[in-house]
């Protein structure tokens, strides 16, 4: 007779725990396979981590990334795109989106394709397509000559190719087809996302009523706000239908820019994201991102032609701290912004983005400094606690 095995059963000790409910001192956190549990006598082996000022909070949920770990998600093979998915979980990330750049549509179909074998494999959860639909005259680190129009057909087209796993398309929505576009992806069910853009405050109004629900790293690659002519921003933060992302890594935007956006949106309403590229988790020097050559430099990223940002190299455990530590936001607001708002976004809230019984055991473990000393991902370590 085959031989009976039981669930392995750990309960976690000495620390706070960040709950949808609040923060809870010395809160007993239970994880059965792969899943969290409830707390309840049985038998069980325990991690204590007590005396060390530890808090727990939920795995981290990036909505907007091009790689790290010195891979690329946009040009990549399968294994390397993996190290970029390991890179970041080991700080934190338990659930990414990867994001492509601009490319020629065949190109993005084929990444598309592979893109899609690792989400239905479980390590990837979706992918973002940051451009080629957006503004020349914000394109940022994209490649001008291969930017177009967001034609309906094309953008569909795209969507297909993701054999169901796209979650998100970033348009500039005031071009020719973009109000169309934006329709369409609010029928497919893929998020329509104001970025690279040039509206007016009246476009932004009129996409967003038109199903758009995300802006692509607020502030960045779009107008800025004018007492005159308000243009996007204004828009973007003042609707309640619409999650603004922010990358929080000290250079995207200066703090008092950060803190601004998050009090004027709402806690609720706000995504930290990471933008990474390549070098994020790996260190400066040359890089690829999509057609373009990259320079990293005191961990700041910029086209080598012409200087532009070119994405980040943050990864969320920095994120995180720089919001607790530097940006006044209180543990359950850091929370909402970095996992339950995009998990909510992704339509995966009955999975993970907090710390509930039957949710996934995606956890991360902080020390007093909230520097990162623990990652659990579906019950396994990634980083053990010492």
């Amino acid at each position: 007779m085959a031989s009976l095995t039981t669930t392995q059963r750990t309960v976690l000790t000495g620390a706070r725990v960040v709950l949808p409910s609040g923060v809870v001192d010395n809160h007993p956190l239970t994880v059965e396979g792969t899943s969290i549990a409830a707390n309840e006598p049985a038998e069980h082996s325990t991690l204590d981590l007590s005396g060390r000022g530890c808090t727990i909070v939920p795995g981290f949920v990036d909505l907007h990334n091009h790689g790290g770990g010195g891979a690329s998600f946009t040009s990549g093979t399968a294994e390397d795109i993996l190290t970029g998915v390991r890179t970041h979980r080991e700080h934190g990330t338990t659930t990414l989106v990867a994001s492509t750049v601009t490319n020629d549509l065949g190109v993005l179909a084929r990444q598309a394709a592979l893109l899609s074998e690792l989400v239905e494999q479980g390590d990837l959860a979706g992918i973002h397509y940051e451009g080629p639909f957006i503004s020349p005259c914000r394109k940022g680190a994209h490649d001008e000559g291969l930017l177009r129009h967001p034609d309906p057909a094309e953008v569909r087209a795209l969507v297909e190719a993701g054999r169901g796993a796209a979650r998100m398309v970033t348009l500039a929505t005031e071009l020719p087809g973009g109000i169309e576009s934006v329709r369409l992806l609010a029928d497919l069910g893929v998020i329509a996302a104001i970025g690279h853009t040039d509206a007016t405050y009246e476009q932004t109004r009129e996409a967003i009523d038109a199903g758009a629900t995300v802006a692509t790293h607020l502030f960045n690659a779009m107008p800025p706000l004018q007492h005159r002519t308000p243009g996007p921003i204004a828009a973007l933060l003042e609707d309640e239908r619409v999650t603004v992302e922010l990358v929080n890594d000290g250079t995207h935007l200066h703090p008092s820019v950060l803190q601004l956006a998050v009090r004027s949106a709402g806690a609720g309403r706000v995504a930290f994201i990471t933008d990474a590229m390549d070098a994020a988790g790996f260190g400066d020097g040359m890089y690829q991102l999509g057609p373009m050559q990259v320079e990293v430099r005191d961990g700041v990223a910029r086209l080598v032609e012409g200087g532009s940002i070119a994405g980040s190299t943050l990864t969320l455990d920095t994120a995180f701290k720089r919001a607790v530590t530097l940006d006044g936001l209180s543990l359950p607001d850091a929370v909402r912004a970095i996992s339950a708002n995009p998990a909510r976004l992704l339509g995966l809230s009955d999975r993970i983005g907090s710390l509930e019984p039957g949710k996934d055991a995606d956890l991360v473990v902080l020390n007093e400094a909230y520097d990162l000393v623990g990652v659990m991902r579906k019950g396994e370590w990634v980083v053990r606690p010492s």
